[in-house]
């Protein structure tokens, strides 16, 4: 298929369309398309537009609330508390910004739990901001019961991501993210979408046993922890960090049966922020670049994120690369 090539601008504007053709608020739709285009930019597929149909579905069905106002409670000095009532996470984050960092700038650590929240998208974009202002940002969230822990034999965690960010003297923040279970949900997506095989050791069938067919995981199936048992108990830590302590949802706690075709989970997100300039010794980005190079001269050459930066490059550069059907989709969305 023709690739074609259009501006984050346009993109984002025409994703903004969409949010707001189905049901949510003008800000909640800025806030999503922002969120949404950045991946597609960045080259994670698995979090741009392919989820506006998760997205849309969510929203076509009451699943979750476009036009939801979150709250923010103030549970202690550097403990902030959002209820985000129903609607996405992004909203409840972008609402509590500036005091998380108002209260990481006076405390030295501050601690952000979004409730009643869903959330679909990477957590990076969450993350990178935070970065570039000078500060280490933590964030877990779980999702919907679609992996084993080990030595279980059905689904009871998400694909619980786990993602880090933190400032160099760059300023070329150092970021990665990444799924607890062995592969993202929606990369399972896309190779069933594309009929491509899973690598061995991803998920099991609906009786248990492996297998590397995207469908038999979808459908009954499960994905499995990466690690086996070490990253089982991060994925169950997780749950613990980003729905006991948030308040939200368990991955296996919500029932959206009553909403088919609703793709959001309805959980929680814990976000943990460190005022890096408070670091003891020499400057932290300081510090962080010695251990870069330190990585390079014993041969690496890839470093999280980097992939993504270069990409971001390319399509600042270039545009954002769509194929005819891709936008052709999008369009349809905005005018259905």
């Amino acid at each position: 298929m023709t690739d074609l090539r259009v501006s984050f601008a346009e993109l984002v504007t025409l994703l903004e369309t969409i949010f707001l053709r189905f049901g949510t608020s003008e800000q909640t739709a800025s806030i999503l398309a922002d969120n949404c285009a950045r991946c597609e930019r960045d080259g994670a597929k698995s979090h741009g537009i392919f989820r506006m149909q998760g997205y849309t579905d969510s929203l076509a069905t009451r699943w979750v609330d476009g036009m939801a106002i979150p709250t923010i409670e103030d549970a202690a000095a550097g403990f902030l508390r959002v209820d985000a009532r129903n609607g996405f996470a992004q909203p409840a984050l972008a609402l509590a910004r500036e005091a998380l960092i108002d209260r990481t700038r006076t405390n030295g650590i501050a601690l952000l739990a979004i409730r009643n929240s869903h959330h679909l998208s990477a957590l990076w974009p969450d993350l990178e901001p935070f970065a570039e202002q000078g500060f280490i940002a933590l964030s877990t969230v779980n999702s919907f019961a679609c992996t084993v822990p080990h030595g279980g034999h059905s689904a009871v965690f998400g694909t619980n991501p786990v993602a880090f960010a933190a400032p160099t003297q760059t300023g070329t923040p150092i970021v990665f993210d990444m799924a607890t279970s062995s592969m993202a949900n929606g990369d399972v997506q896309i190779a069933a979408r594309n009929g491509q095989a899973l690598p061995p050791g991803s998920g099991v069938d609906t009786n248990g046993n492996p297998t590397i067919d995207p469908n038999e995981v979808l459908n009954g199936g499960a994905l499995l922890p990466f690690g086996g048992h070490k990253g089982s108990s991060i994925s169950m830590m997780i749950e613990l960090m980003s729905a006991a302590l948030t308040g939200g949802h368990y991955s296996f706690e919500f029932d959206w049966s009553g909403h088919p075709g609703a793709a959001t989970p309805y959980t929680g997100q814990l976000i943990i922020l460190i005022n890096a300039a408070l670091a003891g010794g020499a400057p932290f980005g300081v510090r962080a670049e010695t251990l870069i190079d330190q990585m390079q001269s014993a041969g690496v050459s890839r470093f999280p994120g980097q992939h993504r930066f270069a990409n971001r490059k390319s399509s600042d550069d270039l545009g954002i690369a769509l194929t005819t059907q891709e936008l052709n989709w999008l369009e349809t969305l905005a005018t259905r």
